[in-house]
């Protein structure tokens, strides 16, 4: 059964900026009632003010999802001011740019409390009300590297490893129950938000996303599309995504090494960045007025608007409507040439 994507209640977690900011965006056009949870006060109060203005309802709720009680606590409140919750958007996250040696056993511990557990807060939230009810759908937003770790992200990758692990067994459990209630992944490229800006970084030059960069509008297209149609355990965005789970598959050994020579260049800009950049990491970036980031990050001069893989992925009954048809064509064109040879 398929969310009531149009007209139901939607969460989107990390909904203050970037992907989460861009996919609240998304669903509010198309009518819904979105709740927007994130930790900066700023970024929320901008975020509902671009939904209100549009006509749509938002309802802000600042919440650190590392915490069950308070993920808790807002799943209620939700409810109580929006209406019973058809999707759930598993989307916040933090980052700490740095090799394992520079990483602290702290800044590990953050990371996989945020980007895992918030995860994980988040579905048995969702789950509670979902499933005596018997339908909604629950996204997670993972990334090319919940398949394949990189260089200076350790930590991050660490934690999209684990996303997926969940999400599977998650399927496996929901699908022995018979259950109407879906789980979906959407596995992401990298994505021109403000991550970049405000993640905590020990590298000695500015964190920028690896190329090719896409802008947040092409995931949240993705997200959206996949709460419609959560019966597929996963989906890919951008050809890059593609290209590197497969080839992970493949010859991750090969993988290995030219990430040893690329991974570490590709993911700095030429400026300086300040030393022992703490981010968001432990506190909101967007946390005083005035300092919303937004959705986008630095990179608009190159991030790409649209992905032929991600619009491939959405369409592959049509595509392969037309494969038939073209195939068909095809024979029907030989069958007469064989009869007027004759």
């Amino acid at each position: 059964m398929a969310a009531r994507t149009r007209s139901g209640c939607v969460v989107v977690t990390g909904a203050s900026a970037g992907v989460g900011r861009a996919t609240a965006r998304a669903f509010a056009a198309r009518g819904n009632r979105v709740a927007l949870l994130a930790r900066g006060d700023a970024g929320l109060a901008a975020a509902a003010g671009e939904i209100e203005s549009a006509g749509g309802t938002a309802l802000p709720v600042a919440v650190d999802v590392a915490d069950s009680r308070a993920v808790e606590a807002a799943a209620t409140r939700v409810e109580q001011e929006l209406g019973p919750i058809d999707v759930w958007v598993n989307n916040a996250f933090t980052t700490v740019f740095a090799p394992v040696t520079a990483t602290t056993p702290e800044e590990f511990r953050r990371v996989v409390e945020v980007t895992y557990l918030g995860y994980v807060h988040g579905t048995k939230a969702a789950l509670d009300r979902m499933l005596p009810r018997d339908r909604g759908a629950i996204v997670q937003v993972g990334s090319a590297m919940s398949g394949r770790g990189i260089p200076l992200q350790s930590a991050y990758c660490a934690a999209k490893h684990a996303i997926k692990g969940f999400h599977e067994s998650l399927r496996c459990e929901l699908l022995r129950q018979g259950t109407c209630v879906r789980a979906t992944m959407v596995q992401l490229p990298a994505i021109n938000t403000p991550q970049f800006t405000w993640g905590a970084s020990r590298m000695p030059r500015r964190a920028r996303p690896v190329p090719p960069v896409y802008q947040p509008e092409v995931a949240a297209r993705a997200v959206v599309y996949a709460a419609e149609h959560p019966g597929r355990r996963e989906y890919w965005t951008g050809a890059v995504t593609a290209a590197t789970l497969l080839g992970n598959r493949i010859a991750p050994g090969l993988l290995d090494r030219y990430l040893a020579r690329t991974g570490f260049e590709s993911q700095q800009t030429d400026e300086l960045s300040a030393t022992g950049q703490e981010g968001n990491l432990w506190q909101p970036g967007d946390q005083r007025p005035g300092t919303d980031q937004g959705a986008h990050g630095r990179f608009d001069s190159e991030a790409r608007s649209t992905s032929v893989q991600a619009w491939a992925a959405r369409h592959r009954a049509l595509l392969a409507g037309m494969g038939v048809a073209a195939l068909g064509g095809g024979v029907l064109a030989r069958s007469a040439l064989g009869r007027t040879e004759q």
